[in-house]
């Protein structure tokens, strides 16, 4: 952004990474010499840095400047698709993957002369999911067209109406030159940076009776509650909730790697119950815990505790979350999605991390378990994978 010499530049990121890139600009564009900014930060997601931005807007001989704003503002601003940057940024491109949400809608109407993407996992290995961000690009092309040149589907019954699955990708070397075409450069990490290993490690643990009955007979009841797996998707749900908190052995796996060391503890959930029954075990090892879920982010413990224990759930902190304090993760319960897997791994794993990393996969034998970490492991998701037997 600042090699292209735009003076009206707009940064689009999570929520959680408006500070961090309000200080990046803030540390490394400040010319303590001169006492003046290469780049002047605002946050837009505060109305007084909003209305500061539009008075720098206003004045031609202002120094170069960039509005810092979270995906889900921008559509809530209609002032800025009226303005025209020079460049604009997205951290987490992934983030536009839906070419129907109303940020997406409003980014694409954005009005710029250049365009940066940065992503980690652009696709998480679904070239269907590149589409929006290939027309950011530039790329004019209908979603039509790209669907009929490039992805291969196949209709599956839903019980009255179909729907479409993506069973393949073919004309992969003409998309990919396409993609290059329009300034798609593809690095892998140890590439681009000098980061320390990583090590993984199964450690595998019993099924309980409760899902071995409900593998059979397809209900059970587990603390007061029923599971009716009367469908394939709500049988995989209870299957992958009976490997988690309604898992004794599992929950006692967790506790051994609580008390094996006092450095800090990343572990990734999915369901509620697994929250509580991680917080009970961690309180009563008296460890500091820090969340980070759909009702709370907390990282205070994270932050000042070298003993804390970080509880993340998927869906809320995969993306987005420097935590290289850390270089422990645990996988209390796996994730379906393999973009959030990948994702998930790069929390500690970053600029930053000093330390070899390592990563505590907590598996139920011979269950749904272990078919999600191999499909995960094909940079596929459990879900297409469910559907393409189907």
């Amino acid at each position: 952004m600042r090699q292209l010499g735009g003076r009206v530049n707009l940064v689009i990121c999570q929520k959680s990474k408006i500070d961090d890139w309000f200080e990046h600009f803030e540390d490394n564009y400040y010319l303590c010499g001169a006492c003046e900014y290469l780049i002047v930060p605002f946050d837009l997601s505060d109305p007084d840095g909003m209305e500061m931005f539009f008075m720098n807007v206003q004045t031609p001989n202002s120094a170069n400047i960039v509005g810092i704003i979270n995906y889900d503002l921008i559509f809530r601003r209609p002032e800025l698709l009226k303005m025209k940057f020079d460049t604009i940024m997205l951290d987490e491109s992934s983030m536009i993957q839906n070419e129907t949400a109303k940020r997406t809608k409003a980014i694409l109407k954005l009005k710029t002369d250049n365009v940066i993407l940065l992503s980690g996992t652009p696709t998480g290995g679904k070239y269907e999911k590149l589409y929006s961000q290939l027309k950011l690009l530039g790329w004019n092309i209908s979603k039509t067209q790209y669907w009929s040149e490039f992805i291969e589907t196949r209709q599956i019954d839903m019980g009255g109406f179909k729907i479409p699955v993506v069973t393949g990708y073919k004309n992969i070397g003409r998309l990919r030159r396409k993609m290059r075409q329009y300034g798609c450069n593809f690095l892998k990490t140890d590439e681009v940076f000098d980061l320390p290993a990583q090590t993984f490690t199964d450690i595998k643990t019993n099924t309980s009776k409760e899902y071995r009955k409900f593998k059979k007979d397809k209900i059970v009841t587990v603390d007061g509650r029923e599971l009716v797996g009367d469908t394939t998707l709500t049988q995989m749900l209870y299957e992958r909730q009976l490997c988690g908190a309604y898992n004794a052995d599992k929950l006692s796996a967790f506790t051994d790697i609580l008390e094996s060391t006092n450095d800090r503890l990343i572990v990734f959930y999915n369901f509620n119950a697994e929250l509580d029954g991680l917080k009970t075990i961690c309180e009563k090892h008296k460890r500091p815990v820090s969340e980070v879920n759909g009702n709370t982010k907390d990282l205070k413990a994270y932050e000042s505790a070298a003993d804390s224990v970080t509880l993340i759930q998927y869906q809320a902190g995969a993306m987005g979350l420097n935590l290289q304090k850390a270089n422990k993760i645990v996988y209390f319960t796996p994730p379906l999605s393999s973009e959030l897997y990948e994702q998930s791994k790069k929390r500690i794993h970053r600029i930053g991390q000093e330390r070899p990393c390592f990563y505590y996969r907590l598996i139920c034998k011979n269950s749904v378990e272990g078919k999600i970490y191999e499909t995960l492991e094909k940079r596929q998701d459990y879900t297409e994978k469910l559907f393409a037997k189907g």
